[in-house]
């Protein structure tokens, strides 16, 4: 038995020489709770004694190897700092739950490998409990005896301290945003460990329960800013065996994890190999998949899904196709508007530009129908803003009220709906009266300043072939009240240093959510990721409303706050129009060659591909 009942743990010989009876009691009367698992608000799905996740074959056998799409290329093994492109940078290696090679605390607090039928919780992983006080002021993990790096050397407080410093000082910059409210870091013993917050949330234990942690004896002696093909000392299920220069990069599970069988991980990592093959160009990767060069595709191509799944392999079921519904709050898929340099540092240009986007004939003539639009910044989840606005909301933001425009609690922030026609001539009238409400005017068939300067700006993407062919039909509106437009693609590398320069005008970007967003929404919405290369806050947001509102958020006591503040953000950044929101859909579309066996029943907050295993 792995974890026991919490009060059965209490009286083992070992925690007996540390605590009598009476020490419990003060604990309890102090408002300290000690557990094996975690969650911001609420109880937890599974006992201290579970023994495997609901949602695993707790008997899958092992072996055998999965060969996945990888898009683009990759230039180093060092995910932890802005400099050069991981594979961990690859969406597939993020969907299969193996982009961070090295354990963390606890298992589930990753937004890439949430758990499978649990939103917001996670459970011990290296450390066998976390204790912590009703403030969330500080938090305390012990680590398990057993834990141990791929190199044999025992995962101790240390290594801790050591992660928590180097990737907060010189990792990538998402790791100094989350950390931010982390005050200090201190090994009580060698397996004991504790943090103490600036201020308490919630969301705290979660966040440095899931900082990867990293070998102090392996990075001593070597340099960890420097971007290198050398696959780092680990600690996880699987480790690199091989690379092949920017194409290929193969991970095996490691025999002898020293986790392998503990109730977060029986029934999961069950390929002896996982392979990702690396393409350039998807249309490539595709084609290669039909004839067996990768074994499974995840499509985000609605036309490629409706006309393209007919080749001979799927019509004799070698090839199994396959809609998989699930409950994960979408991801957030938009036109990103630089609002740090004109023209998009007007809120009226962003809204003008915003309504020329005709989801409705897009989604009948490009789509056939397979999408939802997204009409919030937390789709598919109860954090969408109420219109009107509730007077909580109101009360929430009382102080601000002289700052807000007297419709901002009732106005429509729900994109406008067409009939798909393409004849958008009403929205044209509303863009043309903003435009000019800011300055602007129809000089013949353009769009121009007070001084002449024509209103033009550039979207970027990375080599997506299909991509044009969304922004197509938007620009041509654009353009018919004169604004000039203009489309860039670029290589992975190029496009990531034009990302984390913000050197762009709009950028069209995917920006993950979970069911509970914590940390991440100071990584995508503060004012501190606005100024801080490489952070994911596109839009380049400095708005001491939203900064107000993601601390209000981050802080709250208990969910209907925390659900307050959510849904009074998500006004705020619908209403400054910060983005042009895109679309959705509620299913994976997912192909693979029928080799493979997977759990009978869809997981709710994942496709879980962790969960399956070879067929015999």
């Amino acid at each position: 038995m792995i974890f026991a009942n919490p009060t059965k743990t209490l009286f083992t010989p070992l925690l007996c020489l540390c605590l009598s009876l009476s020490a419990l009691a003060q604990a309890e009367q102090s408002g300290i709770t000690r557990s094996h698992g975690y969650h911001p608000f609420g109880d937890l799905k599974y006992p201290a004694d579970f023994q495997h996740f609901d949602y695993v074959n707790p008997d899958a056998p092992k072996g055998g190897s999965i060969t996945l799409f990888g898009n683009g290329t990759f230039d180093s093994l060092n995910p932890y700092i802005l400099k050069g492109i991981s594979p961990a940078d690859t969406p597939g290696i993020q969907m299969y739950g193996v982009t961070e090679i090295a354990d963390s605390l606890m298992m589930g607090t990753q937004s890439h490998n949430p758990l499978g039928d649990e939103a917001g919780a996670a459970y011990g992983l290296i450390a066998d409990w976390i204790e912590y006080p009703e403030d969330r002021s500080w938090c305390i993990f012990h680590l398990r005896d057993q834990a141990r790096f791929h190199d044999g050397e025992a995962i101790r407080a240390d290594d801790v301290v050591f992660s928590f410093e180097i990737l907060n000082s010189k990792g990538h910059p998402e790791y100094s945003l989350r950390l931010s409210d982390v005050k200090s870091v201190e090994a009580l013993d060698s397996q004991t460990v504790k943090f103490s917050f600036t201020e308490g949330r919630r969301d705290l234990p979660l966040v440095v329960g899931a900082i990867p942690i990293l070998p102090k004896h392996y990075w001593q002696t070597h340099d960890f800013e420097r971007t290198t093909l050398e696959a780092p000392v680990s600690s996880g299920p699987y480790r690199i065996s091989h690379i092949q220069g920017g194409k290929q990069v193969t991970f095996e599970r490691v025999k002898s994890y020293w986790a392998k069988d503990l109730p977060v991980n029986r029934g999961r990592y069950n390929f002896d190999e996982v392979i990702f093959e690396f393409y350039r160009d998807a249309d490539v990767g595709f084609e290669s998949f039909k004839s067996g060069g990768y074994d499974l595709h995840y499509t985000y191509s609605s036309k490629r899904w409706a006309t393209q799944f007919d080749f001979a392999a799927l019509k004799d079921g070698r090839v199994i196709k396959a809609e998989i519904p699930h409950k994960i709050p979408r991801p957030v898929q938009a036109f990103f508007l630089n609002s740090r340099r004109p023209p998009f540092d007007d809120p009226k240009v962003r809204h003008a530009v915003s309504l020329l986007f005709d989801f409705e004939w897009s989604n009948r003539n490009l789509f056939a129908d397979a999408y939802s639009r997204t009409i919030s910044w937390f789709p598919n989840s109860p954090y969408s803003a109420t219109v009107p606005a509730r007077d909580d909301e109101k009360a929430l933001l009382e102080k601000f009220t002289s700052q807000l425009p007297s419709d901002y609690f009732s106005a429509n922030i729900t994109p406008p709906v067409n009939d798909g026609s393409g004849q958008i001539r009403n929205r044209m009238r509303e863009a043309l009266e903003l435009l000019k409400e800011s300055g602007w005017t129809l000089n013949g068939q353009t769009m121009v300043n007070s001084e002449g300067k024509p209103l033009r700006f550039t979207v970027i993407n990375d080599h997506n072939p299909g991509i044009y062919r969304i922004l197509a039909p938007w620009f041509k509106n654009l353009e018919r009240i004169g604004i000039k437009t203009d489309f860039r693609e670029f290589t992975p590398a190029t496009f990531k240093e034009y990302i984390d320069k913000f050197d762009y005008d709009a950028v069209i970007h995917v920006i993950t959510m979970r069911d509970y967003p914590g940390a991440e929404l100071e990584n995508y919405f503060s004012s501190q990721a606005a100024k801080k290369p490489g952070s994911l806050n596109l839009a380049g947001i400095d708005d001491p409303i939203v900064d107000f509102l993601v601390k209000q958020a981050l802080s709250a006591k208990n969910e209907s706050e925390y659900t307050l503040a959510l849904q009074a953000l998500d006004r705020r950044l619908r209403y400054q129009h910060y983005g042009v929101l895109n679309y959705h859909i509620r299913h994976h579309r997912v192909a693979w060659w029928n080799k493979f066996a997977r759990p009978a029943e869809p997981i709710p907050f994942g496709l879980g591909l962790d969960t399956w295993w070879m067929k015999k």
